[in-house]
């Protein structure tokens, strides 16, 4: 199967999940208070424009959540606990009516998503170490389906970025030595949904740069 749908999982509050798991726990630390000014401001900033598009309101989110990035009280030590077998996700917080859900995604080194997309626009913030994204654009004939790299950017300490669907298909792999920690504001409940993804892409990857062939093939890392 190349491209696969995933599921929402029913769930009713927020707590930490291992990525792929679907598992879900009750968190084991209070909000700082940093965390639940977080919170504030990015309610106040999506009230401020209720008519926004989603990528607007993707922006406006990533203003709020840029000064709260890299600071120690943002979070827990239990909000930041990682995994070996892969990044750990911890919902940090779903809004009453679902529509928002801030979450910390623990990363070790080298550790990193399958290429997928999004439920919904997204904003991404570094709060520790470094993430390598590339974004892909998908491509070719439903028999010669792939997809084309077209953007890779390396995000440090303080890096805020805002994704909407459709084009918002990615994948994001830690770059640090040691831990990294990525803030996710996400536009759904993901306390019920259990995961932002929407879709997984296996699919051949092409370097953007040769239209003409319809990219080059590049090897998967």
């Amino acid at each position: 199967m190349q491209v696969n749908a995933v599921p929402g999982a029913d769930r009713e509050r927020p707590g930490t999940a291992s990525a792929g798991t679907g598992a879900q726990h009750l968190p084991s630390q209070p909000r700082t208070p940093r965390l639940t000014r977080l919170v504030e401001e990015v309610r106040a900033a999506l009230r401020a424009r209720p008519e926004a598009s989603a990528g607007e309101a993707g922006w406006e989110v990533a203003a709020a959540l840029a000064p709260h990035l890299g600071r120690a009280d943002l979070l827990t030590p239990a909000q930041q606990e990682a995994e070996r077998g892969g990044y750990k996700q911890h919902v940090l917080h779903v809004e009453a009516d679902g529509s928002f859900s801030v979450v910390a995604l623990v990363w070790l080194a080298s550790q990193r998503t399958p290429v997928h997309d999004h439920v919904c626009w997204c904003v991404i913030g570094i709060h520790e170490g470094a993430e390598e994204e590339t974004v892909y654009r998908l491509s070719g004939s439903p028999e010669q389906r792939h997809l084309l790299a077209v953007d890779t950017t390396t995000s440090g300490v303080g890096a805020v970025a805002a994704l909407a669907p459709p084009g918002d298909i990615h994948d994001v792999r830690s770059t640090a030595a040691g831990r990294t920690v990525s803030i996710h504001v996400y536009g759904a409940d993901i306390g019920r949904l259990g995961t932002s993804i929407r879709r997984v892409y296996d699919l051949p990857v092409r370097q953007a740069e040769d239209p003409a062939a319809g990219g080059r093939p590049v090897p998967r890392r």
